[in-house]
Protein backbone atom coordinates (compact mmCIF):
# COMPACT_ATOMS: atom_id res chain seq x y z
CA UNK A 1 0.00 0.00 0.00
CA UNK A 2 1.52 3.17 -1.15
CA UNK A 3 0.84 6.18 1.42
CA UNK A 4 0.21 9.81 0.06
CA UNK A 5 3.98 10.85 0.87
CA UNK A 6 5.53 7.85 -1.27
CA UNK A 7 2.93 8.84 -4.37
CA UNK A 8 4.05 12.43 -4.65
CA UNK A 9 7.45 11.44 -4.23
CA UNK A 10 7.59 8.85 -7.27
CA UNK A 11 5.87 11.24 -9.63
CA UNK A 12 8.40 12.54 -12.50
CA UNK A 13 10.46 15.61 -10.66
CA UNK A 14 9.12 18.56 -12.77
CA UNK A 15 5.49 17.20 -12.04
CA UNK A 16 6.13 16.86 -8.29
CA UNK A 17 7.83 20.51 -7.89
CA UNK A 18 5.15 22.19 -9.79
CA UNK A 19 2.57 20.23 -7.64
CA UNK A 20 4.35 21.93 -4.54
CA UNK A 21 4.35 25.20 -6.08
CA UNK A 22 1.40 28.11 -4.29
CA UNK A 23 1.94 28.91 -0.95
CA UNK A 24 4.59 31.75 -2.55
CA UNK A 25 2.56 33.06 -4.90
CA UNK A 26 0.39 33.82 -2.22
CA UNK A 27 2.83 35.65 -0.15
CA UNK A 28 3.81 37.29 -3.55
CA UNK A 29 0.44 38.96 -3.55
CA UNK A 30 1.74 41.40 -0.50
CA UNK A 31 4.53 42.39 -2.80
CA UNK A 32 2.21 44.07 -5.72
CA UNK A 33 0.01 45.71 -3.41
CA UNK A 34 -1.73 49.14 -3.84
CA UNK A 35 1.35 50.36 -1.84
CA UNK A 36 3.54 49.01 -4.39
CA UNK A 37 2.18 51.14 -6.97
CA UNK A 38 1.86 54.53 -5.22
CA UNK A 39 5.94 54.00 -3.98
CA UNK A 40 6.87 52.87 -7.21
CA UNK A 41 4.89 55.15 -9.33
CA UNK A 42 6.10 58.41 -7.14
CA UNK A 43 9.99 57.33 -7.10
CA UNK A 44 9.43 57.20 -11.04
CA UNK A 45 7.74 59.92 -11.90
CA UNK A 46 9.82 62.09 -8.78
CA UNK A 47 13.30 60.76 -9.57
CA UNK A 48 12.77 58.82 -12.68
CA UNK A 49 15.28 55.50 -13.17
CA UNK A 50 17.20 57.15 -9.99
CA UNK A 51 15.63 54.45 -7.03
CA UNK A 52 15.79 51.46 -9.89
CA UNK A 53 18.37 50.05 -7.26
CA UNK A 54 15.74 49.93 -4.45
CA UNK A 55 13.84 47.58 -5.92
CA UNK A 56 16.92 45.37 -7.31
CA UNK A 57 18.19 44.95 -3.66
CA UNK A 58 14.52 44.34 -2.00
CA UNK A 59 13.89 41.65 -4.57
CA UNK A 60 16.45 39.92 -3.53
CA UNK A 61 16.36 40.18 0.03
CA UNK A 62 12.83 38.96 -0.69
CA UNK A 63 13.14 35.91 -1.93
CA UNK A 64 15.91 34.97 0.71
CA UNK A 65 13.81 36.04 3.29
CA UNK A 66 10.12 34.09 2.11
CA UNK A 67 12.38 31.22 1.68
CA UNK A 68 13.46 31.26 5.31
CA UNK A 69 9.62 32.23 5.74
CA UNK A 70 8.42 28.61 4.16
CA UNK A 71 11.60 26.95 5.85
CA UNK A 72 10.59 27.40 9.01
CA UNK A 73 7.38 26.20 8.46
CA UNK A 74 8.09 23.24 6.91
CA UNK A 75 10.70 22.02 8.91
CA UNK A 76 8.87 22.71 12.08
CA UNK A 77 5.67 22.58 11.48
CA UNK A 78 4.57 26.02 12.92
CA UNK A 79 4.16 29.20 12.01
CA UNK A 80 6.68 32.60 12.98
CA UNK A 81 3.83 34.00 15.32
CA UNK A 82 3.42 30.32 16.99
CA UNK A 83 7.18 29.61 17.78
CA UNK A 84 7.60 33.87 18.52
CA UNK A 85 4.79 33.76 20.53
CA UNK A 86 6.29 30.42 22.40
CA UNK A 87 9.33 31.81 23.52
CA UNK A 88 7.65 35.11 25.18
CA UNK A 89 6.16 35.73 28.35
CA UNK A 90 2.57 36.52 28.08
CA UNK A 91 3.07 40.96 28.35
CA UNK A 92 6.04 40.60 25.70
CA UNK A 93 3.79 38.58 23.60
CA UNK A 94 0.85 40.74 23.86
CA UNK A 95 2.96 43.60 23.37
CA UNK A 96 4.60 42.27 19.71
CA UNK A 97 0.99 40.88 18.62
CA UNK A 98 -0.47 44.36 19.22
CA UNK A 99 2.55 45.98 16.79
CA UNK A 100 2.05 43.43 14.45
CA UNK A 101 -1.81 44.75 14.24
CA UNK A 102 -0.78 47.92 13.86
CA UNK A 103 1.03 46.77 10.98
CA UNK A 104 -1.91 44.79 10.03
CA UNK A 105 -3.95 48.50 10.00
CA UNK A 106 -0.90 49.97 7.68
CA UNK A 107 -1.16 47.29 5.10
CA UNK A 108 -4.95 47.50 5.14
CA UNK A 109 -5.16 51.37 4.73
CA UNK A 110 -3.18 50.88 1.42
CA UNK A 111 -5.09 47.77 0.23
CA UNK A 112 -8.59 49.32 0.54
CA UNK A 113 -7.70 52.86 -0.66
CA UNK A 114 -6.06 51.40 -3.85
CA UNK A 115 -8.87 49.09 -4.30
CA UNK A 116 -11.17 52.24 -4.04
CA UNK A 117 -9.04 54.56 -6.03
CA UNK A 118 -9.37 51.71 -8.64
CA UNK A 119 -12.80 51.96 -8.37
CA UNK A 120 -12.85 55.89 -8.75
CA UNK A 121 -10.92 55.61 -11.67
CA UNK A 122 -13.04 52.99 -13.29
CA UNK A 123 -16.40 53.44 -12.65
CA UNK A 124 -16.25 57.31 -10.48
CA UNK A 125 -17.51 55.55 -7.58
CA UNK A 126 -16.75 57.56 -4.48
CA UNK A 127 -13.63 56.59 -2.68
CA UNK A 128 -15.64 56.07 1.18
CA UNK A 129 -17.91 53.78 -0.59
CA UNK A 130 -15.27 52.11 -2.76
CA UNK A 131 -13.38 51.17 0.29
CA UNK A 132 -16.44 49.64 1.74
CA UNK A 133 -17.07 47.66 -1.54
CA UNK A 134 -13.48 46.22 -1.70
CA UNK A 135 -13.50 45.25 1.98
CA UNK A 136 -16.66 43.22 1.44
CA UNK A 137 -15.85 41.90 -1.98
CA UNK A 138 -12.46 40.58 -0.08
CA UNK A 139 -14.23 39.12 2.45
CA UNK A 140 -15.59 36.51 -0.45
CA UNK A 141 -12.37 36.12 -1.47
CA UNK A 142 -10.62 35.37 1.70
CA UNK A 143 -13.83 32.84 2.89
CA UNK A 144 -12.70 30.71 -0.28
CA UNK A 145 -9.76 29.62 1.76
CA UNK A 146 -12.32 29.02 4.69
CA UNK A 147 -14.92 26.78 2.74
CA UNK A 148 -12.78 25.63 0.11
CA UNK A 149 -9.42 24.77 1.35
CA UNK A 150 -6.13 26.34 0.56
CA UNK A 151 -5.43 25.06 -2.99
CA UNK A 152 -8.48 26.89 -4.23
CA UNK A 153 -7.83 29.84 -2.03
CA UNK A 154 -4.29 29.89 -4.01
CA UNK A 155 -5.75 29.85 -7.30
CA UNK A 156 -8.14 32.72 -7.14
CA UNK A 157 -4.94 34.85 -5.81
CA UNK A 158 -3.31 33.68 -9.03
CA UNK A 159 -5.56 34.41 -11.26
CA UNK A 160 -5.83 37.83 -9.70
CA UNK A 161 -1.62 38.08 -9.88
CA UNK A 162 -1.96 37.33 -13.37
CA UNK A 163 -4.52 40.49 -13.64
CA UNK A 164 -2.39 42.52 -12.05
CA UNK A 165 0.70 41.57 -13.91
CA UNK A 166 -1.03 42.25 -16.92
CA UNK A 167 -2.21 45.54 -15.62
CA UNK A 168 1.20 47.01 -14.51
CA UNK A 169 3.21 45.55 -17.50
CA UNK A 170 0.86 46.34 -20.39
CA UNK A 171 1.92 50.12 -20.77
CA UNK A 172 5.75 48.94 -21.04
CA UNK A 173 4.98 47.33 -24.20
CA UNK A 174 4.00 50.39 -25.89
CA UNK A 175 6.66 52.58 -24.37
CA UNK A 176 9.30 50.27 -23.95
CA UNK A 177 11.77 51.93 -21.54
CA UNK A 178 15.16 53.71 -21.85
CA UNK A 179 18.11 50.69 -21.27
CA UNK A 180 20.85 53.65 -20.16
CA UNK A 181 18.36 55.03 -18.00
CA UNK A 182 17.34 51.56 -16.27
CA UNK A 183 21.66 50.44 -16.35
CA UNK A 184 22.28 54.00 -14.33
CA UNK A 185 19.61 53.36 -11.87
CA UNK A 186 21.12 50.11 -10.61
CA UNK A 187 23.98 52.17 -9.05
CA UNK A 188 23.16 52.85 -5.49
CA UNK A 189 22.62 56.65 -4.51
CA UNK A 190 20.00 59.03 -3.25
CA UNK A 191 19.35 62.81 -4.00
CA UNK A 192 18.54 64.33 -0.82
CA UNK A 193 15.86 63.11 1.87
CA UNK A 194 12.66 62.99 -0.32
CA UNK A 195 14.53 59.85 -2.03
CA UNK A 196 15.34 58.54 0.98
CA UNK A 197 11.79 58.98 1.99
CA UNK A 198 10.76 57.09 -1.08
CA UNK A 199 13.12 54.71 -0.56
CA UNK A 200 12.07 53.74 2.80
CA UNK A 201 8.24 53.53 1.49
CA UNK A 202 9.80 51.15 -1.54
CA UNK A 203 11.38 48.67 0.97
CA UNK A 204 8.07 48.79 3.18
CA UNK A 205 5.86 48.29 0.09
CA UNK A 206 8.77 45.40 -0.97
CA UNK A 207 9.34 43.94 1.65
CA UNK A 208 6.01 43.27 3.67
CA UNK A 209 6.08 42.07 7.62
CA UNK A 210 2.55 40.08 6.93
CA UNK A 211 4.31 38.10 4.27
CA UNK A 212 6.63 37.25 6.45
CA UNK A 213 4.67 35.92 8.57
CA UNK A 214 2.37 34.54 6.81
CA UNK A 215 4.64 32.75 4.32
CA UNK A 216 5.14 30.30 7.36
CA UNK A 217 1.89 29.45 7.89
CA UNK A 218 1.16 28.76 3.99
CA UNK A 219 4.45 26.10 4.08
CA UNK A 220 2.81 24.65 7.14
CA UNK A 221 -1.02 24.46 6.24
CA UNK A 222 0.47 23.34 2.60
CA UNK A 223 2.78 20.48 3.44
CA UNK A 224 2.42 19.95 7.29
CA UNK A 225 5.42 18.86 9.27
CA UNK A 226 7.45 16.37 11.01
CA UNK A 227 8.54 14.64 7.81
CA UNK A 228 11.41 12.85 7.12
CA UNK A 229 15.01 14.34 5.96
CA UNK A 230 14.79 13.33 1.91
CA UNK A 231 11.25 14.86 2.05
CA UNK A 232 11.94 17.67 3.67
CA UNK A 233 14.58 18.26 1.55
CA UNK A 234 12.52 17.60 -1.81
CA UNK A 235 9.98 20.40 -0.41
CA UNK A 236 12.73 22.64 0.31
CA UNK A 237 14.13 22.25 -2.95
CA UNK A 238 10.78 22.78 -4.63
CA UNK A 239 10.17 26.11 -2.25
CA UNK A 240 13.57 27.32 -3.69
CA UNK A 241 11.47 27.06 -7.27
CA UNK A 242 8.65 28.13 -5.63
CA UNK A 243 9.76 31.06 -4.20
CA UNK A 244 12.25 31.92 -6.95
CA UNK A 245 9.68 31.92 -9.70
CA UNK A 246 6.66 34.13 -7.89
CA UNK A 247 9.10 36.49 -6.44
CA UNK A 248 10.39 37.19 -10.40
CA UNK A 249 6.56 37.97 -11.07
CA UNK A 250 6.11 39.87 -7.89
CA UNK A 251 9.75 41.92 -9.14
CA UNK A 252 8.92 42.25 -12.58
CA UNK A 253 5.92 44.01 -12.28
CA UNK A 254 7.21 46.29 -8.88
CA UNK A 255 9.92 47.20 -11.53
CA UNK A 256 7.16 47.92 -14.48
CA UNK A 257 5.25 50.32 -12.38
CA UNK A 258 8.61 52.35 -12.02
CA UNK A 259 9.52 52.40 -15.27
CA UNK A 260 6.64 52.98 -16.99
CA UNK A 261 6.38 56.11 -14.04
CA UNK A 262 10.03 56.73 -15.45
CA UNK A 263 9.55 56.84 -18.78
CA UNK A 264 6.21 59.06 -19.14
CA UNK A 265 5.61 60.76 -16.40
CA UNK A 266 9.23 62.05 -15.47
CA UNK A 267 9.26 65.91 -15.09
CA UNK A 268 5.48 65.92 -15.55
CA UNK A 269 3.48 67.96 -13.45
CA UNK A 270 0.70 66.44 -11.49
CA UNK A 271 1.59 62.68 -11.94
CA UNK A 272 3.49 61.90 -8.48
CA UNK A 273 0.01 60.51 -7.56
CA UNK A 274 -1.52 57.61 -8.80
CA UNK A 275 -5.02 59.56 -9.98
CA UNK A 276 -2.52 61.76 -11.97
CA UNK A 277 0.14 59.38 -13.32
CA UNK A 278 -3.39 57.39 -14.55
CA UNK A 279 -4.62 60.71 -16.59
CA UNK A 280 -1.02 60.76 -17.61
CA UNK A 281 -0.74 57.35 -19.07
CA UNK A 282 -3.74 57.18 -20.49
CA UNK A 283 -3.38 60.44 -22.43
CA UNK A 284 0.41 59.57 -23.76
CA UNK A 285 -0.42 55.79 -24.19
CA UNK A 286 -4.18 55.61 -25.18
CA UNK A 287 -6.90 55.31 -23.26
CA UNK A 288 -7.47 51.40 -23.27
CA UNK A 289 -3.62 51.14 -21.44
CA UNK A 290 -5.33 53.47 -18.73
CA UNK A 291 -8.41 50.93 -18.44
CA UNK A 292 -5.65 48.33 -18.23
CA UNK A 293 -3.86 49.85 -15.76
CA UNK A 294 -6.86 50.49 -13.07
CA UNK A 295 -7.89 47.21 -13.82
CA UNK A 296 -4.49 46.11 -12.50
CA UNK A 297 -4.73 48.33 -9.43
CA UNK A 298 -8.51 47.06 -8.40
CA UNK A 299 -7.47 43.36 -8.48
CA UNK A 300 -4.50 44.77 -6.22
CA UNK A 301 -6.46 45.53 -4.11
CA UNK A 302 -9.11 42.70 -3.81
CA UNK A 303 -6.24 40.83 -3.71
CA UNK A 304 -4.29 42.12 -1.05
CA UNK A 305 -6.46 43.12 1.14
CA UNK A 306 -7.75 39.35 1.46
CA UNK A 307 -3.89 37.93 1.79
CA UNK A 308 -3.36 40.92 4.77
CA UNK A 309 -6.50 39.35 6.43
CA UNK A 310 -5.68 36.06 6.39
CA UNK A 311 -2.07 37.63 7.18
CA UNK A 312 -4.11 39.23 10.21
CA UNK A 313 -5.26 35.66 11.25
CA UNK A 314 -2.02 33.62 11.54
CA UNK A 315 -0.86 36.69 13.57
CA UNK A 316 -3.57 36.53 16.18
CA UNK A 317 -3.80 32.75 16.39
CA UNK A 318 -0.41 32.25 16.78
CA UNK A 319 0.30 34.65 19.65
CA UNK A 320 -2.73 34.92 21.46
CA UNK A 321 -4.16 31.38 20.44
CA UNK A 322 -7.27 33.23 19.61
CA UNK A 323 -9.28 33.55 16.22
CA UNK A 324 -11.11 36.68 15.59
CA UNK A 325 -14.49 36.83 13.35
CA UNK A 326 -13.54 37.48 10.03
CA UNK A 327 -16.35 40.53 9.79
CA UNK A 328 -15.01 41.84 12.55
CA UNK A 329 -11.44 41.68 11.28
CA UNK A 330 -12.24 43.40 8.33
CA UNK A 331 -14.54 46.14 10.07
CA UNK A 332 -11.62 47.22 12.42
CA UNK A 333 -9.33 47.51 10.09
CA UNK A 334 -10.62 49.27 7.24
CA UNK A 335 -12.33 51.17 9.39
CA UNK A 336 -9.08 53.95 9.55
CA UNK A 337 -9.09 53.70 5.76
CA UNK A 338 -12.51 54.71 5.22
CA UNK A 339 -11.83 57.79 7.32
CA UNK A 340 -9.26 58.88 5.58
CA UNK A 341 -10.62 58.23 2.24
CA UNK A 342 -14.21 60.32 4.09
CA UNK A 343 -12.13 63.52 5.53
CA UNK A 344 -10.74 63.88 2.62
CA UNK A 345 -6.79 62.78 3.03
CA UNK A 346 -4.77 62.32 -0.69
CA UNK A 347 -5.18 58.94 -1.52
CA UNK A 348 -1.72 58.42 -2.95
CA UNK A 349 -0.05 60.54 0.56
CA UNK A 350 -1.70 58.44 2.76
CA UNK A 351 -0.47 54.88 0.22
CA UNK A 352 2.74 55.72 0.39
CA UNK A 353 2.92 57.06 4.45
CA UNK A 354 1.04 53.43 5.07
CA UNK A 355 4.51 52.10 3.35
CA UNK A 356 6.81 54.12 5.50
CA UNK A 357 4.85 52.94 8.94
CA UNK A 358 5.08 49.43 7.40
CA UNK A 359 9.11 49.47 6.67
CA UNK A 360 8.88 50.13 11.08
CA UNK A 361 7.50 46.84 10.95
CA UNK A 362 9.76 44.59 8.96
CA UNK A 363 12.50 44.17 11.69
CA UNK A 364 10.04 42.90 13.87
CA UNK A 365 9.43 39.96 11.90
CA UNK A 366 12.43 39.60 9.88
CA UNK A 367 14.92 39.59 13.45
CA UNK A 368 12.71 36.72 14.97
CA UNK A 369 12.95 34.96 11.28
CA UNK A 370 16.42 35.11 11.03
CA UNK A 371 17.27 33.85 14.76
CA UNK A 372 15.00 31.23 14.65
CA UNK A 373 16.07 29.79 11.78
CA UNK A 374 19.81 29.72 12.63
CA UNK A 375 18.67 27.75 16.04
CA UNK A 376 20.21 24.27 15.38
CA UNK A 377 18.13 22.83 18.15
CA UNK A 378 14.50 23.77 16.06
CA UNK A 379 15.76 23.27 12.38
CA UNK A 380 18.79 20.75 13.47
CA UNK A 381 20.46 20.33 10.20
CA UNK A 382 18.42 22.72 8.15
CA UNK A 383 19.83 25.43 9.85
CA UNK A 384 20.79 28.55 8.03
CA UNK A 385 24.20 27.96 6.77
CA UNK A 386 26.73 30.95 6.98
CA UNK A 387 26.03 32.24 3.91
CA UNK A 388 22.14 32.70 4.40
CA UNK A 389 22.52 33.41 7.75
CA UNK A 390 24.57 36.05 6.33
CA UNK A 391 22.82 37.60 3.98
CA UNK A 392 19.43 37.34 6.46
CA UNK A 393 21.03 39.36 9.44
CA UNK A 394 22.92 42.13 6.69
CA UNK A 395 18.94 42.75 5.02
CA UNK A 396 17.81 42.92 9.03
CA UNK A 397 20.71 45.35 9.55
CA UNK A 398 20.04 47.16 6.42
CA UNK A 399 16.09 47.82 7.27
CA UNK A 400 17.32 48.70 10.90
CA UNK A 401 19.79 51.40 10.08
CA UNK A 402 17.20 53.05 7.05
CA UNK A 403 14.92 52.94 9.46
CA UNK A 404 17.07 54.77 12.45
CA UNK A 405 18.16 57.31 9.57
CA UNK A 406 14.61 58.07 8.31
CA UNK A 407 13.38 58.37 12.11
CA UNK A 408 16.31 61.40 12.38
CA UNK A 409 15.47 62.84 9.26
CA UNK A 410 11.72 62.94 10.77
CA UNK A 411 12.94 64.16 14.21
CA UNK A 412 14.64 67.07 12.48
CA UNK A 413 11.39 68.43 9.98
CA UNK A 414 13.26 66.65 6.63
CA UNK A 415 11.51 64.01 5.84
Amino acid sequence: MFNRRTTVENRPATRRVITALGPAFVAAIAYVDPGNVAANVSAGASFGYLLVWVLVIANVMAMVIQYLSAKLGIVTGKSLPEIVGESLPRKARIAYWAQAELMAVATDVAEVIGGALALWLLFGVPLPLGGVIVAVISMAVLSVQNRRGQRIFETVILAMLGIITAGFLAGLVVAPPDAAGVLGGVVPRLEGSQSLVLAASMLGATVMPHAIYLHSALSRDRHGGAHGVQHTRYLLRATRVDVVIALIVAGSVNMGMLLLAARNLYGVDGTDTIEGAHAAIAEALGPAVGVVFAIGLLASGLASTAVGSYAGDVVTAGLLHRQIPLCARRIFTMVPAVILLAIGAEPTAALVGSQVVLSFGIAFALIPLVYFTGRRRLLGQFTNGPLLSGVGWVSAGLVVVLNIVLLGLMAIGVA
